[in-house]
């Protein structure tokens, strides 16, 4: 049993942290920070949680002072170039610290401030921090006191490519991606933009070329391939809460068929639950996978083209962020991986 804290616990990443930690078999006590709530109850602030979160009251978000409470876990559910100046002092601390932010899933101190517009404050500490897909566990992520946990646009593709570019069934050349996502993979953000007489009945491109998660994607697939990728990568806003669905074309110049995609998906995930593989036909659909820690991907070749498309579906609440969060302190503290999330 342990005590367990969230930072940023009242966006919608942290309102989920806070259902899955509250119930949370191995989770003894749960403390919740927020810099704009402290002294609020959650259930004023998330009414949502009532009957979940019981009498929990949302403290200062103090990075100093929180590495002082001895907590030993803590999830961090903030924007980018806020997070590091929590995860710096906590893991410092000797806390284990999971950023569910962007700012440590890139190696690259020049791509981060290339992709996020400013200089990355602790550069130093890029190349030593792991980017943690649970399935595909990476070295390092067992001793690490601070782990990266992906972004939803990246686990919704990198799980399909990575094992494919490992066993050189595809090079990885001509890379075609199309995402759709719901309104909360955007946060809570209070523009007009945003809101419900907008997006509803509407769905728009955005990021062409330039989304914050491509500099991310492409990193992890150029090494997996052991050589530089570049990737066509198009987000989509479209009018559903949550989840997101991927298309990814591989170019007709490939040799590999659908036998071979499966077969190599069957043995980089054998006993994997976060992994469902569909056959016969079968295709993704977000809505089987609303609020499951889990990602279903299927494959299928264009006989017309030649193409090859890979299928992926998540609940970026879930899968996406918080859930995978989780599932990975259950990976490192040695717990059952899918403790509070079945």
């Amino acid at each position: 049993m342990q005590k367990v804290g969230i930072v940023g616990a009242s966006g919608y990443s942290g309102e989920v942290l806070i259902e899955l930690l509250a119930r949370h078999p191995r989770v003894s006590e749960l403390h919740v920070a927020s810099r704009t709530h402290a002294g609020k109850s959650v259930r004023e602030v998330l009414p949502r949680l009532d009957g979940i979160a019981g009498d929990l009251e949302f403290i200062a978000a103090d990075p100093n002072g929180l590495s002082k409470l001895n907590i030993p876990i803590w999830f961090l559910a903030l924007p980018h170039g806020v997070s590091a100046e929590y995860a710096v002092p906590l893991s410092e601390a000797g806390a284990l610290v999971i950023d569910l932010s962007a700012d440590f899933r890139l190696n690259s101190a020049e791509t981060y401030a290339e992709y996020y517009g400013h200089a990355h404050p602790f550069p130093d500490k890029l190349q030593d921090v792991p980017y943690l897909l649970p399935e595909l566990r990476c070295k390092g992520w067992k001793k690490a006191t601070l782990i990266a946990c992906p972004g939803c646009y990246p686990t919704s593709v990198l799980i399909p490519l990575l094992p494919l570019l490992k066993e050189k069934l595809v090079d990885g050349e001509g890379i075609i991606i199309n995402s759709m996502s719901g309104i909360s993979g955007a946060g809570k953000k209070e523009t007009l933009f945003y809101s419900f007489c907008e997006r509803q009945d509407s769905a728009v491109p955005y990021g062409l070329g330039c989304h914050r998660h491509l500099a991310e994607i492409e990193e992890q697939l150029s090494m997996a391939a052991r050589k530089s990728i570049q990737v066509q990568f198009t987000p989509h806003l479209v009018p559903m809460s949550r989840g997101i669905l991927s298309t990814i074309v591989l170019p007709g110049r490939t040799k590999t068929g659908t036998t071979e995609i499966i077969s190599c998906w069957e043995k980089a995930y054998q006993s994997k639950p976060g992994v469902r593989i569909l056959k016969d036909g079968g295709q993704p659909d977000t809505r089987q996978v609303l609020g499951k820690n889990r990602i279903d991907l299927a494959a299928f070749h264009d006989k017309r083209t030649g193409n090859l498309i890979l299928t992926s579906a998540i609940d970026n609440l879930m899968k996406g962020a918080s859930g995978q969060a989780v599932q990975i302190m259950n990976l490192r503290k040695g717990w059952p991986e899918f403790a509070g999330l079945a």
